[in-house]
């Protein structure tokens, strides 16, 4: 399923599940958090900036959500004992984990790639694609004891597409999307678990003020104007799709 203009999940889709958000602060990460806790989810939020967070599990409560969790953490300096706090943390505080939408995202601006640092590179690869492996790795005694795990990758155009200016981006966006591939066929004994790459495109987000400054923001989606997808992938109805690289708005 590519479409998910007609996605209708229920009301209680995510109920007695509980999902780490990623970049639950800001732009798609804080939608796709109170999206899931309005569909019954207890929601993890995760994300480098306490007071955006706790503005997130405010509102999850004002609105009659579950109680949620949050998790602050730099995922450029993180490393394996980071990752493995959290996933203890959560096996502790919460007993389980159901689901994973990596959505924290670094990008710089763009730029010829002679203008790219090697610092730049290094921070962008550590965010967009080893914090996700690193994560994912550290929590998946807890996805393997689900009876129903996704963890969704948020990727780009770009990294789908590359094109000239995005760099470093892209690459860890394209290298992301490898992983998802290499994820899924090795989990394709465990039927219990699965693993998708999500592009939202083009939609009214912080990442995407930064990168196109001019852009006239009113004619773009919002990011609740992509739910459906993120329902999708989190929820039972895509238990059989795995490995794929799905568009939010069609695939350009």
């Amino acid at each position: 399923m590519n479409d998910f203009k007609n996605y209708r999940p229920s009301p209680d889709l995510l109920k007695n599940r509980v999902i780490l958000v990623t970049g639950a602060g800001q732009g798609i990460g804080r939608t796709a958090a109170l999206t899931y806790a309005a569909h019954g989810a207890t929601v993890i939020l995760h994300g480098r900036n306490v007071e955006k967070l706790e503005r997130v599990y405010d509102e999850i409560e004002e609105r009659g959500g579950m109680q949620p969790a949050i998790f602050p953490l730099d995922l450029e300096k993180a490393g394996d004992k980071d990752f493995e706090a959290i996933a203890q943390a959560i096996k502790l505080q919460l007993g389980r984990l159901d689901g994973i939408l990596h959505n924290a995202a670094l990008i710089f601006g763009l730029t010829p790639l002679e203008n790219q640092t090697l610092e730049q590179w290094l921070a962008l690869l550590r965010v967009n694609l080893i914090a996700p492996f690193g994560l994912t790795r550290a929590c998946l005694s807890l996805l393997k004891a689900s009876p129903d795990a996704s963890v969704i990758m948020t990727s780009d155009v770009h990294g789908h597409h590359p094109a000239a200016y995005w760099g470093g981006f892209a690459v860890a966006k394209a290298a992301a999307e490898a992983l998802v591939k290499i994820q899924a066929q090795e989990w394709e004994t465990l039927p219990r678990l699965r693993v998708n790459t999500l592009i939202p495109g083009p939609v009214h987000t912080p990442q995407r003020t930064r990168t196109h400054p001019g852009e006239v923001k009113q004619d773009l989606p919002q990011p609740l104007d992509l739910m459906a997808g993120y329902l999708y992938l989190m929820g039972p109805d895509s238990k059989a799709v795995s490995g794929e690289t799905l568009f939010c708005q069609g695939c350009p």
